[in-house]
């Protein structure tokens, strides 16, 4: 069977028996299921390219759930959180919450609760993966641009006429009219709303 472009759920917990359930439970949706007992465990593992999330249980032997969230983020780990516990509080759901988790589950939960948090947080890395790759082809565009290029495309989007920009530049209107039309071509913007909202998220600074 391939597993390519099938999204994995890891998951973490010391205890076997709830491993290997919740692996059962995963992989009898048709998803693909790691499951670890600690975090070093897991820090070990290269992940793909495919939509993942993480079943994390709160108390573990060596690093807690919760510390090992924030390790995650400190090392640029990104990947949604489902957290489940035996112990939970409403303090330590809070927290861990407003650290980004995409849900807290307390032992014993029903199957389908697990399931709908599984989606939510694979449907929620799935999107993180797109704008990503967006993001990764935005700035190789801009990257294409020779530095005039770029310079015409920042005094564009502060809303400069191509005659201000040439005065700024100390260069000819046709030739502004020329740079503008390779920016606009290799930005792929159809207009100069689209091409202000690439450097928007470029987060180019006007007259840079």
């Amino acid at each position: 069977m391939k597993t390519a472009g099938i999204p994995t759920v890891f998951i973490i917990d010391d205890d076997r028996g709830m491993r290997q359930a919740i692996q059962d439970l995963v992989e009898s949706v048709g998803l693909r299921a790691e499951a670890f007992a600690t975090g070093q465990d897991f820090l070990r593992k290269q992940l793909g390219g495919n939509p993942s999330c993480l079943v994390l249980d709160v108390r573990l032997p060596q690093l807690s759930g919760l510390d090992f969230q924030r390790h995650l983020a400190e090392t640029g780990v990104q990947i949604p959180i489902i957290f489940i516990t035996a112990h939970g509080d409403i303090p330590m759901s809070v927290k861990a919450l407003k650290s980004g988790a995409v849900e807290f589950l307390t032992k014993p939960f029903r199957d389908q609760d697990l399931l709908d948090a599984i989606q939510q947080a694979l449907q929620r890395d799935s999107a993180a993966r797109e704008q990503q790759a967006e993001m990764h082809a935005l700035q190789e565009r801009y990257h294409d641009l020779s530095v005039r290029e770029r310079e015409v495309m920042t005094l564009v989007v502060s809303g400069l006429l191509n005659k201000q920009i040439a005065y700024e530049l100390g260069t000819s209107e046709a030739t502004v009219k020329i740079h503008r039309g390779h920016v606009m071509q290799k930005m792929e913007a159809g207009s100069l709303v689209e091409l202000v909202r690439m450097a928007d998220k470029l987060k180019l600074s006007p007259r840079a």
